[in-house]
């Protein structure tokens, strides 16, 4: 490749600076990835109000919505989803009439310029969940076209229906029949030339489900960390202070923080007395985390630092030794990361994308089994970290030195290489 710039179509629906999960994660791909392409951003109208306050970003179509659709959301999808316990099964179904308008007209704006060749390259970032068709494939048969990474679809260990249930995991069936009935859902994921699948069991499903050949398909995690998560600064316990442990998440049923707080207390009281746990985030559990920790006489082990900036938490983080993070179901859970890139040895389950960021060098994953399991394995792997001072130091060095290859910069840059190689291949195979 020349020195050139590629021009590349970025198609990033969610992409929010000032918000957090999908938006954010959007974000940070579309903020590398300019430094080193010629990016053309598409993203919501709604995401105009913050990306406007970036001034180093100028070339952006906002995708405006109509009055109808204005009127939809707030009406229909925010209201019997997401008043109260958020429904996201049925917000997934309900929210698709809003993204197929955005979808449809994304395709009339660029349909135009791809087919004359104006870009190298389409990627399609978001929506990251594998339910959604990109409808500009269709415009694209001589520009290679990416989509992904994606994530989702990852089931609820068995022993956990409780969870599921209050998580509304028997709508999941929707997912099935969306595939069967979203217009252009196959063609996307037919005619895609790479797809990014961020968990090692979303890219299983998607081979499966649509025979993709494994030169089409590759590993890619969503989540990256910062530069200022990173430090090169070996964690250090002064002798006689306390083992400070940390959960950083939405306090809702899924993420488990029961189950760490149950562990806490089912420490031997020799190791019990040495440790301090600390819990950043807020929701819906709260209220009952709270009284559990009373009931289980832990008010002075357990402080609970409710919703904090970024730059806070990056001192918790900082503050703490062990990280702790029994969530049962999770996609992408970039606080392992994050916590990884802090010089904290990482203790989590062994279901999506966090058992595969965690090593037996970094931390420990335990399998899911049952509730009584997870939580049991939880109050024996602190003991064990709690108890031996070289090992937490060893799996601290390990962590940092492994969080490197999640920095924003670092993924941009295998991205374009990723970019690079779809081009050439694309010109071959249109040449034979």
């Amino acid at each position: 490749m020349n020195n050139q710039k590629l021009k590349v179509l970025l198609i990033v629906e969610q992409c929010n600076p000032e918000a957090a999960s999908v938006p954010l994660v959007g974000y940070k791909f579309y903020q590398a990835l300019s430094k080193l392409a010629d990016v053309t951003l598409v993203t919501h109208e709604r995401n105009k109000t913050p990306l406007s306050k970036l001034k180093e970003h100028h070339n952006i179509t906002y995708i405006a919505e109509s009055e109808l659709t204005k009127k939809y959301f707030p009406i229909v999808v925010d209201r019997l989803t997401m008043k109260g316990k958020n429904n996201w099964p049925l917000a997934n179904v309900l929210g698709y009439p809003v993204y197929a308008e955005f979808n449809h007209r994304v395709y009339e704006t660029f349909k135009d310029q791809i087919q004359r060749g104006d870009y190298d390259l389409v990627h399609a970032l978001t929506p990251m969940q594998p339910r959604y068709p990109f409808k500009v494939i269709k415009a694209c048969a001589h520009t290679p076209v990416m989509i992904g990474p994606l994530n989702g679809g990852v089931p609820f260990p068995p022993g956990f229906e409780d969870i599921a249930k209050q998580e509304y995991a028997y709508l999941n069936f929707f997912r099935a029949v969306g595939r069967k009935l979203i217009p252009g859902y196959v063609e996307t994921y037919k005619k895609a030339d790479k797809i990014l699948a961020g968990s090692t069991y979303t890219l299983n499903m998607i081979k499966d489900m649509f025979a993709i050949p494994d030169s089409r398909i590759e590993l890619f995690y969503e989540n990256g960390i910062a530069s200022s998560f990173l430090t090169e600064t070996k964690k250090v316990t002064k002798k006689g202070s306390p083992i400070n442990l940390l959960f950083v998440a939405r306090l809702v049923p899924y993420k488990c923080a029961d189950i760490l707080i149950e562990a806490v207390s089912r420490l031997e009281p020799n190791v019990r007395e040495k440790v301090f746990l600390t819990i950043v985030g807020d929701g819906q559990e709260r209220n009952s985390l709270e009284t559990q920790v009373q009931e289980l006489n832990l008010g002075e082990k357990v402080k609970f630092a409710g919703w904090v900036g970024q730059e806070e938490t990056v001192e918790y983080y900082r503050e703490a030794d062990i990280f702790c993070f029994p969530s049962i179901r999770e996609f992408g859970g970039a606080v392992v990361m994050e916590a990884m890139a802090c010089g904290l040895p990482c203790i989590v389950p062994n279901n999506g994308g966090i058992g595969e960021y965690v090593t037996e060098e970094t931390g420990f994953k335990i399998e899911p089994k049952s509730r009584e399991f997870l939580t049991q394995e939880l109050t024996n792997k602190i003991k064990i970290l709690v108890e031996d001072d070289d090992l937490r130091a060893r799996m601290s060095a390990k962590s940092m030195e492994k969080a490197k290859e999640f920095e924003w910069d670092r993924k941009a840059e295998k991205i374009v290489e990723i970019y690079e190689k779809m081009i050439g291949e694309k010109a071959a195979s249109l040449s034979k």
